[in-house]
């Protein structure tokens, strides 16, 4: 197992280490989200009030949110009506059970799986290998993450840190023979075992980019047919959920259509849009015998009673890494956890739990890239303050030297003709420190600011001494 896997094990400063370390990564992070976020820009320059369609988004996501026992009672309703079965699952152990135990009962030993983080934050791999059955990724970069036995290192792009030697590598390994580093012979290798695997196959899992209440529709978002494949072609059709993908009315779907591929990858639409509404019916040529919906929660209630409930509108886009200058430069895996980026230094504290990833939160240069990116604009930077504040109150004691600061600075902050005074004491030691109005090291405590970035030096006039003079 190489580092990419590893990184989860490690502490986070330690995995942004080895990722700033490693040129080739930084060379695919760049490369690719350079690529998406160009694309990003022409699709919303293309699209005629691309700001207003982003706005009605959020307001039926924040609808939903609203009255999602609502939606939620009536897509299980709607799903059932259509000779569908709708599991609930509150955790993550809950999760794998339902799906262990519809194998078991359906008899199913061999498994294809589509595109799916809900997949990849209930581990439900490990689980169904340790059971003995047979698990496949197919879409493939998923495949070749699995075959290197590491996590997804972006919502969209999961094989982003591989490069085509390595994707050859692990595919000769694999197949016993030697596979050249061509691009083209690659995918003809993947098609070629994938295919295999979708005719041998029992069953299939998917997730869900969207359910729609109305009508108990399960909509796939993809670029590449495994998902139509792994949907139609096994008997039993698994699709795993969590809770917060439901919209209320299928007229709904094309606002979010219109801005998912456009915010992930720059496209218009997505080669493939899925629409899965219950199982086969009689007469039909394709499609499974047995369609099970599994609704995960997995804390996402305990989020909905927060003031993090803007986190749930999330539609896993991938948009807030591409624009984030700090996923740019470490990747995915340093952050640990199975959602990566802006996004996911939310998700993984609220998800997990804040005390075991005290980083994530601070994994940000709080600029609002994200925000401008986030298709249903979610206020990432508010979110990530608030879990900083969270992190304040559970500290334990202060230390006397942060009590003393603390102290000084209200001291300071209450006593106008005193801020003067510190103002003048500030430009009188530190100007003549600064070169072309940058501070290259501060003395004392803040020596640890300017280890790795400079510090605006002074002011030559405050702006009070300069609205004396404007008003004169």
């Amino acid at each position: 197992m190489n580092d990419h896997a590893r990184h989860e094990h490690h502490d986070f400063l330690n995995a942004v280490g080895q990722a700033l370390a490693d040129p080739p990564l930084q060379a695919a992070l760049t490369r690719l989200t350079d690529t998406l976020l160009a694309g990003n820009r022409r699709a919303y320059a293309a699209l005629a009030e691309s700001d207003a369609l982003r706005d009605h988004a959020k307001r039926i996501k924040e609808h939903t949110l609203a009255h999602l026992d609502q939606y939620l009672e009536q897509l299980e309703a709607s799903v059932s009506r259509l000779g569908g079965h709708v599991h609930w699952a509150t955790t993550a152990e809950d999760a794998r059970r339902i799906v262990l135990e519809i194998a078991q009962n359906a008899g199913c030993k061999r498994v294809v799986k589509s595109k799916s983080m809900t997949t990849e934050e209930v581990h439900l791999n490990p689980a169904m290998e340790a059971a003995g059955l047979e698990v496949t990724e197919t879409d493939f970069g998923e495949f070749i993450i699995q075959l290197a036995g590491e996590r997804p290192s972006h919502l969209v792009a999961p094989a982003v840190h591989h490069t085509r030697e390595s994707i050859a590598r692990l595919l000769s390994e694999y197949t016993g023979d030697a596979m050249p580093d061509d691009p083209a012979s690659l995918a003809q290798t993947g098609r070629r075992l994938l295919r295999d695997k979708f005719a041998r196959a029992d069953m299939g899992i998917s997730g869900a980019n969207f359910a729609v209440a109305e009508t108990g529709t399960i909509v796939l978002v993809s670029n590449e047919g495994n998902a139509r494949l792994t949907t139609t072609c096994p008997r039993v059709h698994v699709a795993l959920m969590g809770i917060e993908k439901v919209i209320p009315r299928l007229i709904d779907l094309p606002v979010f259509l219109k801005l998912l591929a456009r915010a992930a990858t720059g496209q218009t639409l997505s080669v493939y849009t899925t629409l899965i509404t219950g199982p086969r019916r009689p007469g039909e040529q394709d499609g499974p015998e047995e369609f099970h919906l599994v609704l995960l929660d997995n804390g996402r209630s305990r989020v909905l009673a927060s003031p993090f409930r803007e986190s749930l509108q999330c539609i896993r886009c991938g948009a807030c890494l591409n624009a984030c200058p700090v996923y740019r430069r470490i990747g995915g895996h340093a952050y640990g956890g199975v959602y990566s980026g802006p996004i996911g230094s939310i998700l993984t504290p609220l998800y997990d739990s804040l005390s075991a990833n005290p980083h994530l939160p601070h994994a940000s240069s709080l600029c609002g890239a994200c925000l401008t990116a986030c298709p249903v604009k979610i206020n990432i930077p508010h979110m990530l303050i608030g879990l900083r504040e969270l992190q304040t109150r559970g500290k334990a004691k202060k230390s006397v030297l942060e009590r003393l600061g603390y102290g000084l600075s209200a001291a300071v902050l209450r006593r106008p003709w005193l801020y003067q005074l510190a103002l003048r004491a500030a430009r009188m030691l530190l100007r003549p420190l600064a070169r072309d109005g940058w501070l290259k090291r501060l003395p004392g405590p803040g020596s640890a600011w300017t280890t790795t970035r400079d510090f605006p030096a002074p002011a030559a006039r405050s702006f009070r001494e300069r609205w004396i003079e404007l008003n004169k």
